[in-house]
């Protein structure tokens, strides 16, 4: 049963980089956590993560694709295990597995359930592993070394990453008769070794946001705010917040609501446009003596972001005038000119098509690939480069109408809406389905074979 697995880009926010050129490179991550989560301080994340949680280190090669000295250099992966509910190799239970992204895996744990939400079901084993240059997980020695130039960041590509899924997943494999389960968020472009993995449920991937395959402002298309006008400081601030309140409207919040509501009731007598932009800032941000300019630690994350879209991950967002914002179509040469000022590189922004095939993407997976679930919420920004149509049988498209950004893999809360429950349990039937009929498969294969 073959599967094309699905791998992680993660992390949301905006790089707010404020000048007026450094402005264009303000791709929005793709974590499956919403700002008030990332604002959070590491003690309180700390608290919320569960006592179920074990943390291992994987002595982990730089490079395996190559046979330069420098790429049998060693540095410690770290990866998280839950083996609280784990049926064990004798029953074949399965082992899920989470990738982490752009940024350190404890926000993750902290937030992330459909794991430990399912855990006692199917009688799991969960594996976490965090995404390299992120969080502990840093080669060369140190953080300063690892971000240096170009010839560390050099080993900071989606391949390498690609290492770490492999050798940890097979590790965990000698564990279990019963293949591998990948949830992922939306860093996770397709990459082979289908042997690996029974199958995938990618949420909130943006697998047709490269190239010209999707129009450069679909990000901003389901945006539901009256037009505004503002200045440039303002004006990116501004874009980043209200882009991360819509990407992230999840219950019972839901960001886009307090935004909105704080704008129409603004009681300024004057009634002008800035006054109820303070207003929607006040009701979104609180009141806080600084916001656009505040002082902030250049971050692994900020950089390490920067460098995925400066070098492979080149997503060609842009608006024009038909939206809230003031035009700012993308201008590939100005963004090469950009990330060569910034890195010394040269972004390759046909390399996810060239690579993974996205003009041809539906025809390469129906041909190819099975058991895969692309999940999306409509009213996350990157919706528009998701797959929104069942592909096949056995790669299928479930999508919510009110859903954010990745809100399927968050814990569930007895707040959560119906439709949030029903797309969560339809995903796990599909996945139960998988499960069922290897076991079957394996029956037919040897007689012998119990569950």
């Amino acid at each position: 049963m073959s599967s094309i697995l699905l791998f992680q880009w993660f992390l949301f926010f905006f790089i707010l980089l404020i000048s007026a050129t450094a402005a264009r490179l303000n791709i929005p991550r793709l974590s499956p956590i919403g700002p008030r989560i990332l604002e959070d301080p590491a003690e309180i994340l700390s608290e919320l993560v569960s006592d179920d949680l074990e943390t291992f280190f994987y002595n982990q090669t730089l490079d395996h694709f190559n046979y330069k000295p420098e790429s049998y250099s060693i540095f410690e992966q770290r990866y998280v295990i839950n083996s609280k509910y784990w049926g064990g190799a004798n029953a074949s239970a399965p082992i899920l597995v989470y990738f982490g992204a752009e940024a350190p895996l404890d926000g993750d744990l902290a937030v992330i359930g459909f794991l430990s939400d399912n855990a006692i079901r199917f009688n799991a084993l969960l594996l976490y592993i965090e995404h390299r240059y992120y969080g502990k997980s840093i080669p060369f020695g140190s953080r300063e070394e690892a971000l240096k130039n170009g010839s560390t960041l050099g080993y900071f590509t989606l391949l390498k990453l690609l290492q770490t899924m492999l050798k940890l997943s097979l590790m965990s494999r000698k564990a279990s008769k019963l293949k591998i389960l990948r949830l992922s968020s939306s860093e996770d472009p397709m990459v082979e070794y289908p042997h690996i993995a029974l199958g995938a449920l990618a949420s909130s991937a943006p697998v047709l946001y490269f190239d010209d395959i999707t129009p450069q402002d679909g990000y901003y298309s389901p945006r539901i705010l009256e037009p505004l006008n503002d200045s440039d400081e303002l004006k990116n601030y501004l874009d980043s917040m209200y882009s991360s309140a819509a990407q992230y409207n999840k219950p019972p919040t839901y960001p886009v609501n307090i935004i909105c509501g704080g704008i129409d009731s603004s009681t300024n007598s004057e009634n002008d446009t800035l006054s109820k932009i303070v207003a929607g800032l006040f009701a979104y941000r609180g009141n806080r003596s600084c916001y656009i300019n505040a002082p902030t630690n250049v971050s692994e994350t900020r950089v390490g972001w920067g460098w995925q879209t400066c070098s492979e991950l080149v997503i060609r967002i842009g608006h024009d005038r038909d939206s809230m914002f003031p035009a700012a179509p993308f201008n590939l040469d100005s963004y090469i000119k950009d990330c060569k000022s910034l890195f010394g590189v040269l972004p390759q922004p046909e390399w996810v098509t060239t690579y993974y095939g996205g003009h041809d993407l539906k025809l390469i997976l129906r041909s190819f690939a099975s058991n895969i679930i692309f999940s999306n919420g409509l009213r996350d920004p990157y919706s528009s480069g998701g797959v929104l149509e069942n592909i096949s049988d056995s790669i299928v498209a479930i999508s919510t109408t009110n859903g954010s950004h990745c809100l399927d893999l968050h814990q569930e809360k007895p707040s959560d809406p119906r439709w949030l429950v029903m797309q969560r349990k339809t995903e796990v039937e599909i996945i139960q389905g998988w499960i069922s009929k290897y076991h079957d498969d394996l029956q037919l294969k040897d007689p012998k074979y119990i569950v």
